[in-house]
């Protein structure tokens, strides 16, 4: 289980964080939403070591994971989808896959775990040898999230996964995301479609300003007049 508590987060004199608290339970789906600027991204780069916390706790499986350095955080189960996708454009499918194995050493592994990312996304196997910054945007944030898994990650973090793709694309990447955490996989997912992101979560936590401000189940906040009118539209 991954434990937040009373972290607070500060960029040059301004407060990104104010005292979150929150939890993200073995096993299952967490979302974070929130307008742009009121923390989200700050959340996940804080628990990758990204970004350095004024003060709190930041607890995996019961070890404090501020103050560990990048790679030790990967190492003990955690990895990032980062926003924007940031594929290596000049690298291939394939080459930007064994990038997301650079810690490991078990080549045998590292070869299954490329095998299990193709049956998730058979497109990157179609195009293992075509440059990363040829691929579609989806096809790219398809390739961001098999990077991120070849760390073989308990936990997966993903930041906007649905930016700027077509609808149909988007559908197919939260069905991933149900898929790799029926696998085992831990999810903590921030998306801007808050829709999407209540309907496959366990748990949700509305983010302003710095400031937890609601907590529930993703069908409690989908039914919330509060949630509806600010993150799903008026129609939902």
């Amino acid at each position: 289980m991954l434990k937040i508590e009373n972290l607070h987060v500060a960029y040059g004199g301004i407060q990104a964080l104010r005292g979150i608290s929150l939890e993200v339970p073995d096993g299952k789906i967490v979302t974070l939403i929130g307008a742009n600027g009121a923390g989200k991204s700050t959340t996940l780069r804080t628990i990758t070591g990204l970004v350095k916390a004024s003060s709190g706790s930041i607890q995996w499986n019961g070890e404090e994971l501020l103050g560990k350095s990048i790679d030790k955080i990967v190492t003990s189960g955690i990895a990032m989808s980062p926003e924007g996708r940031r594929v290596f454009p000049d690298m291939t499918v394939l080459e930007n896959l064994r990038i997301g194995a650079y810690l490991r050493k078990d080549k045998e592994g590292i070869a299954k775990d490329i095998q299990w990312v193709y049956q998730l996304f058979p497109r990157l196997e179609e195009r293992s040898w075509q440059l990363a910054g040829t691929l579609s945007g989806g096809e790219q944030q398809m390739l961001a999230v098999g990077r991120a898994l070849m760390s073989r990650p308990k936990l997966m973090m993903l930041d906007e996964p649905s930016l700027g793709l077509a609808p149909l694309v988007v559908q197919d990447i939260f069905k991933i995301i149900q898929e790799i955490n029926r696998q085992g996989v831990t999810v903590l997912l921030i998306e801007q479609n808050a829709n999407m992101a209540l309907k496959i979560a366990d748990l949700a936590y509305v983010l302003e300003t710095g400031n937890i401000t609601m907590s529930g189940t993703g069908a409690e906040l989908l039914a919330d007049e509060k949630v509806k009118e600010a993150y799903l539209g008026k129609n939902s």
